[in-house]
């Protein structure tokens, strides 16, 4: 009788997968309309006068708050003093807000404005409409990051002891299911309304405003879990001194070695694959000579084994470990895929050789994650724990906003994407040495990143 009174809503495998399936559908709308403009990129550079240079910066612009004006950084102090619900809930609101301004930056309408003209009249390299839309995705990229470091923190607290790798691997194979969706919807959706570059971006708005109402849900179930642990004494109404966060505490994550390897790994993984995602599309459709809807539907295989793998790898962390040598393995396979698309791909133009390339680079990054974002958790202060996850998201908003500037800007200047393929495996070597060196000092200092998850 006592242990029936003392169970709470996370000790209930139907309750705290709920929970996870109502947060990671806020992170797979979100990814869809990350990149619902990727597949669209050849028409939106002849209908708005986009070049690849403009598409860059555009595609960039998601990361710019986060970064110069530190966002995020600000993100994380708000996480850790008000919590995963008002957090989560700003930062939903904020993606439906800057998803808005960029639809209308973007629609038929705006161009006719005088709003338009004034915009367009000054810089005059970069369009009026790409000028809005950049400002609303840079609304949408604070609210998205926010939001990808409040789920991981969300994930802890309703997983901490229990199955902590799988669900945090099985939100990002549901949230990169977001990438499958919108290579494949994006343009049928254009396509239905005769070209159209408004339309799949307003889909995929309403759908933020569905995974807005989904957070509110768990919401709820997250409120009852707070009274539950009080009531079961985990979680006390107010905080000693030593208990409450501090600004000052962020000196613990930034004098942490390990913090810093994990850190650098992060941003040299993502700047990878995500800038890569932008122009992939892009990318086969002039290597192998096939439209745009085509070579979108062909890069939209690209999660689907990450999808696959990454939960059954999180799984494999959760019972037998081995989160730093994945980590490697995972800094391999995507070297080599770069090298492939730089070389290979272009000498032996095939849809199937596109096809497994494509695919095995979403190995890789299902196994990055996996073992990446629960080794947090392992190296830094439970207190303290959001703000580490904003300033890594930080640090890899850097990468995020001036690779896809530096490839616009390459790509305008050598008019191929060999050099852009060069680059992105440059980044995959240096992962490769950081996560060699992240095993020896976790091998010397005992952090147990090779370790289990389940605590037995």
């Amino acid at each position: 009788m006592v242990e029936t009174i003392q169970r709470k809503l996370n000790d209930s495998a139907a309750a705290r997968w709920t929970a996870l399936v109502l947060i990671a559908l806020m992170m797979f709308f979100a990814y869809m309309f990350v990149d619902v403009m990727s597949p669209l990129k050849s028409l939106v550079e002849s209908a708005r006068g986009w070049d690849s240079g403009t598409f860059g910066t555009y595609a960039a612009s998601e990361y710019f708050l986060n970064v110069f004006v530190f966002f995020l950084i600000f993100a994380g102090i708000i996480l850790d003093k008000m919590g995963i619900r008002f957090t989560g809930m700003l930062s939903a609101s904020l993606m439906v807000a800057g998803a808005a301004i960029k639809l209308v930056g973007i629609s038929e309408w705006f161009q006719t404005t005088e709003l338009c003209a004034w915009l367009d009249s000054w810089w005059v390299s970069f369009p009026g409409s790409a000028k809005v839309a950049s400002l609303g995705f840079m609304i949408f990229g604070c609210g998205c990051e926010m939001a990808g470091t409040t789920v991981s923190k969300s994930i802890a607290k309703w997983f901490q002891g229990k199955e902590m790798a799988l669900a945090m691997g099985l939100e990002m194979a549901i949230a990169r299911l977001g990438v499958f969706a919108v290579m494949w919807l994006a343009p049928m959706v254009s396509n239905m309304f005769d070209k159209s570059i408004v339309a799949p971006v307003a889909f995929c708005t309403a759908l933020l405003v569905i995974g807005l109402l989904c957070f509110s849900v768990f919401v709820l179930m997250d409120r009852k879990l707070d009274r539950q642990m009080i009531a079961s004494g985990e979680l006390k109404l107010e905080k000693s001194s030593d208990e409450e966060f501090h600004v000052r505490d962020l000196g613990k994550i930034f004098s942490s070695k390990m913090f810093w390897l994990v850190a650098l790994l992060c941003v040299l993984y993502y700047s990878a694959i995500f800038p890569f995602q932008r122009y992939a599309p892009n990318f086969l459709e002039v290597t192998l000579h096939i439209d745009a809807e085509s070579a979108a539907r062909l890069f939209s295989c690209f999660p689907i084994l990450a999808m696959v793998l990454t939960p059954f790898l999180g799984a494999l962390l959760d019972f037998r470990g081995k989160g730093a040598t994945m980590l490697m393995i995972g800094a391999i396979i995507m070297i080599a895929c770069h090298l492939s698309f730089a070389f290979l791909l272009p000498m032996f133009p095939s849809k199937w050789l596109a096809l497994l390339l494509v695919v095995t680079l979403g190995v890789s990054f299902s196994l990055v994650p996996a073992a990446l974002w629960p080794s947090v958790p392992k190296i830094i202060d439970e207190k303290v724990l959001g703000s580490a996850y904003c300033v890594i998201f930080w640090i890899q908003n850097i990468g995020l906003c001036l690779v896809p500037l530096l490839i616009g800007k390459v790509l305008d200047a050598t008019g191929g994407y060999v050099m852009p393929m060069i680059i992105f495996s440059s980044f995959g070597v240096l992962a490769f040495i950081f996560s060699l060196y992240l095993k020896i000092e976790d091998r010397r200092k005992g952090y147990g990143l090779e370790l289990p998850n389940i605590r037995k």
